[in-house]
């Protein structure tokens, strides 16, 4: 579940955070020289991107759109890959409400972070890379699972005393890698390529 080493595959389908039919607000060209954009954060790998809609296609906040090979309905092409500080405000506003349904849509994947967590190194367990999860928690967590893997999101909770809401859990960590170009372990994203 560590994606450190992992090549980055294409994202098939983003999620749409901002609409900006003017452009980005510090591009200092001429009004008649900007483009729309789009800021999306892909569904697989949490990339963030802005993408140029196709012409006379307004997408809508939350929208799923498909960015993969071949005939694309909404998107014309991906930009480029931006950080969590290029996106404007609104996208960063709607950022943890769009993860979460990222999620909640795929909970299957993600319920996998809690079956298949383990150990890091001596002192740090996977779970612990959770904001909110310390020791005491995540022994709890190991303890359950024991008698038996998570079926679902409502599993963990019916089941694990101190966790309400796993989904907000992951997409907090989600946030802090997408915040952290430097973080240590990378769990859910792939980090920014270098820089040439």
């Amino acid at each position: 579940m560590i994606t450190i080493g992992k090549k980055l595959e294409k994202e098939d389908f983003a999620y749409v955070l901002d609409y900006l039919p003017y452009g980005r607000s510090d591009d200092t060209r001429p009004m008649y020289q900007k483009k729309t954009i789009v800021q999306g954060i892909g569904e697989k790998h949490f990339v963030l991107m802005e993408m140029t809609p196709k012409e006379n296609v307004v997408p809508k906040t939350y929208d799923r759109v498909y960015i993969g090979e071949g005939d694309r309905p909404v998107i014309d092409h991906v930009k480029r890959r931006i950080t969590f500080n290029e996106l404007t405000h609104g996208a960063q506003m709607e950022l943890p409400v769009v993860i979460e349904k990222i999620i909640l849509a795929n909970e299957s994947r993600f319920l996998e972070f809690f079956n298949e967590a383990y150990p890091i190194t001596t002192r740090l367990h996977m779970l612990e890379l959770l904001p909110g999860i310390g020791k005491k928690l995540m022994w709890g967590i190991i303890d359950v699972k024991k008698k038996g893997k998570f079926a679902n999101f409502k599993d963990i909770v019916d089941r694990v005393k101190g966790i309400h809401t796993p989904e907000k859990l992951i997409a907090h960590r989600v946030i802090d890698e997408l915040k952290d170009d430097n973080i240590k372990y990378r769990v859910f994203t792939t980090p920014m390529p270098p820089k040439r």
